[in-house]
Protein backbone atom coordinates (compact mmCIF):
# COMPACT_ATOMS: atom_id res chain seq x y z
CA UNK A 1 0.00 0.00 0.00
CA UNK A 2 1.45 3.40 -0.98
CA UNK A 3 1.63 6.25 1.54
CA UNK A 4 -1.09 8.15 -0.35
CA UNK A 5 -3.56 5.30 -0.39
CA UNK A 6 -5.74 3.51 2.09
CA UNK A 7 -7.51 0.21 2.32
CA UNK A 8 -10.83 1.94 1.53
CA UNK A 9 -11.86 3.21 -1.90
CA UNK A 10 -13.14 6.53 -0.54
CA UNK A 11 -9.69 7.35 0.87
CA UNK A 12 -7.84 6.24 -2.27
CA UNK A 13 -6.84 9.15 -4.53
CA UNK A 14 -6.46 6.77 -7.45
CA UNK A 15 -10.08 5.66 -7.04
CA UNK A 16 -11.35 9.24 -7.08
CA UNK A 17 -9.28 10.04 -10.18
CA UNK A 18 -10.51 6.90 -11.89
CA UNK A 19 -14.13 7.70 -11.08
CA UNK A 20 -14.01 11.43 -11.77
CA UNK A 21 -11.65 11.56 -14.72
CA UNK A 22 -12.43 8.29 -16.47
CA UNK A 23 -15.66 6.59 -15.45
CA UNK A 24 -18.03 9.56 -15.15
CA UNK A 25 -16.95 11.34 -18.37
CA UNK A 26 -17.11 8.05 -20.28
CA UNK A 27 -20.46 7.19 -18.71
CA UNK A 28 -21.76 10.67 -19.57
CA UNK A 29 -20.74 10.30 -23.21
CA UNK A 30 -22.33 6.88 -23.50
CA UNK A 31 -25.56 8.14 -21.95
CA UNK A 32 -25.65 11.21 -24.17
CA UNK A 33 -25.37 8.98 -27.24
CA UNK A 34 -28.06 6.64 -25.88
CA UNK A 35 -30.44 9.50 -25.06
CA UNK A 36 -30.09 10.88 -28.58
CA UNK A 37 -30.51 7.44 -30.17
CA UNK A 38 -33.70 6.65 -28.23
CA UNK A 39 -35.45 9.97 -28.94
CA UNK A 40 -37.80 8.44 -31.56
CA UNK A 41 -39.04 6.05 -28.85
CA UNK A 42 -40.66 8.96 -26.99
CA UNK A 43 -43.49 11.24 -28.12
CA UNK A 44 -41.20 14.19 -27.42
CA UNK A 45 -39.44 13.45 -30.73
CA UNK A 46 -42.58 14.41 -32.69
CA UNK A 47 -44.20 16.84 -30.28
CA UNK A 48 -41.33 18.86 -28.79
CA UNK A 49 -39.65 21.93 -30.19
CA UNK A 50 -35.96 21.57 -31.09
CA UNK A 51 -35.00 23.67 -28.06
CA UNK A 52 -37.07 21.51 -25.72
CA UNK A 53 -35.65 18.33 -27.22
CA UNK A 54 -32.09 19.62 -26.66
CA UNK A 55 -32.99 20.61 -23.09
CA UNK A 56 -34.55 17.20 -22.45
CA UNK A 57 -31.53 15.31 -23.77
CA UNK A 58 -29.19 17.42 -21.63
CA UNK A 59 -31.46 17.08 -18.57
CA UNK A 60 -31.77 13.31 -18.96
CA UNK A 61 -28.03 12.88 -19.54
CA UNK A 62 -27.18 14.84 -16.38
CA UNK A 63 -29.76 12.77 -14.50
CA UNK A 64 -28.23 9.56 -15.87
CA UNK A 65 -24.78 10.63 -14.67
CA UNK A 66 -26.14 11.44 -11.21
CA UNK A 67 -27.92 8.09 -11.01
CA UNK A 68 -24.81 6.34 -12.32
CA UNK A 69 -22.56 8.05 -9.75
CA UNK A 70 -24.94 7.11 -6.92
CA UNK A 71 -25.27 3.54 -8.20
CA UNK A 72 -21.48 3.18 -8.45
CA UNK A 73 -21.01 4.63 -4.96
CA UNK A 74 -23.58 2.16 -3.64
CA UNK A 75 -21.74 -0.63 -5.45
CA UNK A 76 -18.44 0.42 -3.91
CA UNK A 77 -19.99 0.56 -0.45
CA UNK A 78 -21.89 -2.74 -0.71
CA UNK A 79 -18.86 -4.60 -2.09
CA UNK A 80 -16.64 -3.01 0.58
CA UNK A 81 -14.25 -1.93 -2.15
CA UNK A 82 -10.69 -1.15 -1.23
CA UNK A 83 -8.05 0.31 -3.53
CA UNK A 84 -8.77 0.19 -7.27
CA UNK A 85 -6.47 -2.78 -7.85
CA UNK A 86 -8.56 -4.80 -5.41
CA UNK A 87 -12.00 -4.02 -6.82
CA UNK A 88 -14.10 -7.08 -7.61
CA UNK A 89 -15.44 -6.11 -11.03
CA UNK A 90 -18.28 -8.63 -11.24
CA UNK A 91 -19.72 -7.84 -7.81
CA UNK A 92 -19.27 -4.09 -8.29
CA UNK A 93 -20.88 -4.22 -11.73
CA UNK A 94 -23.83 -6.31 -10.51
CA UNK A 95 -24.68 -3.94 -7.66
CA UNK A 96 -24.18 -0.86 -9.84
CA UNK A 97 -26.37 -2.24 -12.64
CA UNK A 98 -29.04 -3.47 -10.23
CA UNK A 99 -29.22 -0.11 -8.42
CA UNK A 100 -29.42 1.87 -11.67
CA UNK A 101 -31.99 -0.47 -13.19
CA UNK A 102 -34.25 -0.51 -10.13
CA UNK A 103 -34.19 3.27 -9.93
CA UNK A 104 -34.88 3.57 -13.67
CA UNK A 105 -37.88 1.22 -13.55
CA UNK A 106 -39.26 3.29 -10.66
CA UNK A 107 -38.56 6.56 -12.49
CA UNK A 108 -40.11 5.37 -15.75
CA UNK A 109 -43.22 4.22 -13.87
CA UNK A 110 -43.39 7.47 -11.89
CA UNK A 111 -43.00 9.66 -14.97
CA UNK A 112 -45.12 7.72 -17.48
CA UNK A 113 -47.91 6.49 -15.22
CA UNK A 114 -48.20 8.68 -12.12
CA UNK A 115 -46.92 12.11 -13.21
CA UNK A 116 -47.35 11.58 -16.96
CA UNK A 117 -44.28 13.78 -17.54
CA UNK A 118 -43.44 11.91 -20.71
CA UNK A 119 -44.89 9.21 -22.92
CA UNK A 120 -43.59 6.47 -25.16
CA UNK A 121 -44.15 6.51 -28.89
CA UNK A 122 -45.53 3.45 -30.64
CA UNK A 123 -41.92 2.52 -31.47
CA UNK A 124 -40.93 1.88 -27.82
CA UNK A 125 -40.89 -1.80 -26.94
CA UNK A 126 -42.42 -2.17 -23.49
CA UNK A 127 -42.33 -4.66 -20.67
CA UNK A 128 -45.44 -5.09 -18.50
CA UNK A 129 -44.33 -4.56 -14.89
CA UNK A 130 -46.45 -3.94 -11.81
CA UNK A 131 -49.52 -3.10 -13.86
CA UNK A 132 -47.70 -0.61 -16.09
CA UNK A 133 -45.77 -0.76 -19.32
CA UNK A 134 -42.11 0.19 -18.84
CA UNK A 135 -39.93 1.00 -21.82
CA UNK A 136 -37.30 -1.59 -22.68
CA UNK A 137 -34.85 0.99 -24.01
CA UNK A 138 -34.24 2.68 -20.64
CA UNK A 139 -33.97 -0.72 -18.97
CA UNK A 140 -31.45 -1.86 -21.58
CA UNK A 141 -29.57 1.40 -21.08
CA UNK A 142 -28.98 0.52 -17.42
CA UNK A 143 -28.16 -3.10 -18.14
CA UNK A 144 -25.54 -2.18 -20.75
CA UNK A 145 -23.98 1.24 -20.15
CA UNK A 146 -22.72 0.91 -16.56
CA UNK A 147 -21.12 -2.43 -17.47
CA UNK A 148 -19.52 -1.01 -20.57
CA UNK A 149 -18.31 2.14 -18.82
CA UNK A 150 -16.90 0.16 -15.88
CA UNK A 151 -15.20 -2.35 -18.14
CA UNK A 152 -13.64 0.34 -20.35
CA UNK A 153 -12.62 2.39 -17.31
CA UNK A 154 -10.92 -0.50 -15.56
CA UNK A 155 -9.40 -1.91 -18.74
CA UNK A 156 -7.90 1.34 -19.99
CA UNK A 157 -7.86 3.57 -16.93
CA UNK A 158 -6.74 1.57 -13.93
CA UNK A 159 -3.14 1.13 -14.95
CA UNK A 160 -2.48 4.57 -16.40
CA UNK A 161 -4.95 7.13 -15.08
CA UNK A 162 -5.19 6.11 -11.47
CA UNK A 163 -1.69 7.05 -10.39
CA UNK A 164 0.33 10.24 -10.43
Amino acid sequence: MSPRSSSHWHADRAAWRLIGLRYLPLFAGLNLAWEIAQLPLYTLWHEGSPAFIIFSVAHCTVGDVMIGAAALALGLIVTRAAEVEQWHFVRLALVTVLAGTVYTVFSEWMNTVTRQSWAYSELMPVLPLFGAEIGLSPIAQWLILPLLALWLTLKFGADSGGRS
